[in-house]
C-alpha cells in the first residue's frame, strides 16, 4: 500500500496547478533571425500539465495564474478554454504601453545537427507580481482538489512568486490534496534574483511542503544543492546514477514519497532515446527505452509528468502509471506545440508496447 495518500471522494477537481502561463512564437525549423511566420503556443510548465490532463486523460483540471486584459490575454484564454481547464484568474490591467504582460518565448526547433534556440522576453510579466493573498485558496479547495501541483520555473519569476507557491502548497495539504512540485530549474531565471545560492533557499524552503518531486539528475544538483556526478559526463540513460541521487534526497526531506523523471539521451535534434524513472515509497521502477523521432521536444517532460500523476490518481500500479507518463512523453514530442494532441488509446497502446504500424 502506498504511502501516497490520493482522495477517492468526489471532488470538483482531480487536479489544480500554480504557474505562470506564456505564448511560445514558433517559426518550425527556421532560425528566428530568419522567420517570416510563426504558429502561436499557450503554454506554461505547470499550466502544460494540467491541460494535458484535461484533454487527453479526461480529467478535471484548474490553473491558478495571471491573467491580462488584452489581445493577447484574450488568445491565451482561448486556448485555455479549448484545452478544458478551469481558469482562476489573479486579473492585471494593461496599460496600453508597457504592460504588465503575457510573457513571450521564442522557440525554434532546429534540425539534424542544429539544435533548437529558447529565448524570452518576461520584462513586466504579470505571472511574476503574483503573490500570497492573491488566490483565495480556501474557496478554490472548498469542492475538493485530489492534487495540487507548481514548478521551478514559476518560483524563480520574482521574490514573490515562491510565497504564493508554498501558500498554495500549505491550503492544499490541508485540503487532504497530494502535492507535486517540477524543480524545472532554470539558472538563467534564478541569476535576475540572486543566482544559484537564492535559487537553492527558495526551493529547499518549497520542499517542505511537497509529496512528490518531479525533476532530473541536473535539477537535483541545481536546485536542491544535492551530490552527485557531473551530468554532461553521465550515462544519460543510467537509472541507477538517478536512484543513487534519490537517496540522498529522501535522507535531507524523508517525506518525500515519489520522485520521478525522464532520462533522453540525445543523438540529434530529431533523434532521442527516451526512457524515465520513478522512486515511490523506496521501490524504483524502469521504463523501456525508445527511440523517438523529435518533431518538437518542448513539454516532453510536462507530458511525461501528465501521464504518471493520471496513472496514480486512476488507481494504476506504479509500473503503469510510470509507463503511461513514459508514452504519453514520447507521444507529445510527435506533436508540434507544447500540449498534447494525443488520445488516450494511443497512450495505452504505447503504454502496453504497441508499434508505430499504420492503424487501418
Amino acid at each position: 500500500m502506498s504511502a501516497l495518500k490520493i482522495r477517492s471522494d468526489a471532488c470538483a477537481l482531480d487536479f489544480l496547478a500554480l504557474g505562470a502561463l506564456v505564448h511560445r512564437l514558433d517559426p518550425g525549423i527556421i532560425p528566428f533571425r530568419k522567420a517570416r511566420s510563426f504558429d502561436i503556443h499557450v503554454s506554461g510548465g505547470e499550466y502544460n500539465v494540467a491541460a494535458n490532463l484535461a484533454d487527453c486523460f479526461g480529467l478535471r483540471t484548474g490553473i491558478a495564474t495571471a491573467m491580462v486584459d488584452y489581445g493577447i490575454g484574450e488568445l491565451v484564454q482561448a486556448r485555455v478554454r479549448e484545452m478544458g481547464v478551469q481558469p482562476f484568474y489573479k486579473w492585471f490591467k494593461h496599460d496600453g504601453v508597457r504592460g504588465p504582460n503575457i510573457a513571450t518565448v521564442y522557440s525554434d526547433r532546429g534540425q539534424g545537427v542544429r539544435a533548437p534556440v529558447v529565448f524570452y522576453n518576461r520584462a513586466n510579466e504579470a505571472g511574476a507580481l503574483l503573490k500570497a493573498g492573491d488566490f483565495d485558496w480556501q474557496s478554490i479547495f472548498a469542492n475538493g482538489v485530489r492534487w495540487f501541483h507548481s514548478g521551478g520555473i514559476f518560483a524563480a519569476l520574482s521574490e514573490t512568486t515562491s510565497d504564493c507557491i508554498v501558500e498554495g502548497m500549505q491550503a492544499a495539504k490541508a485540503a487532504g490534496a497530494v502535492t507535486s512540485f517540477d524543480l524545472n530549474y532554470r539558472a538563467k531565471l534564478w541569476a535576475s534574483i540572486g543566482g544559484d545560492k537564492k535559487g537553492q533557499e527558495t526551493i529547499r524552503k518549497i520542499v517542505q511542503h511537497v509529496d512528490c518531486l518531479i525533476g532530473n539528475e541536473e535539477d537535483l544538483q541545481k536546485g536542491l544543492g544535492i551530490e552527485g556526478q557531473d551530468v554532461e559526463q553521465a550515462a544519460k540513460l543510467d537509472p541507477q546514477n538517478f536512484f543513487h541521487m534519490i537517496e540522498r534526497v529522501v535522507q535531507q526531506y524523508p517525506h518525500i514519497k515519489l520522485v520521478a523523471t525522464t532520462l533522453r539521451e540525445v543523438h540529434s535534434t530529431n533523434r532521442h532515446d527516451w526512457a524515465a524513472v520513478l522512486w515511490l515509497d523506496g521501490q524504483k521502477y524502469v521504463s523501456p527505452t525508445l527511440s523517438l523521432d523529435v518533431v518538437d521536444r518542448i513539454g516532453g517532460g510536462d507530458g511525461f509528468a501528465a501521464g504518471l500523476i493520471y496513472g496514480l490518481l486512476a488507481g494504476k500500479s506504479p509500473e503503469q502509471a510510470l509507463r503511461l507518463g513514459w508514452a504519453h512523453g514520447a507521444l507529445l514530442t510527435t506533436f508540434p506545440g507544447d500540449t498534447t494532441m494525443a488520445k488516450l488509446p494511443e497512450v495505452e497502446a504505447l503504454a502496453r508496447g504497441g508499434s508505430a504500424r499504420v492503424q487501418r
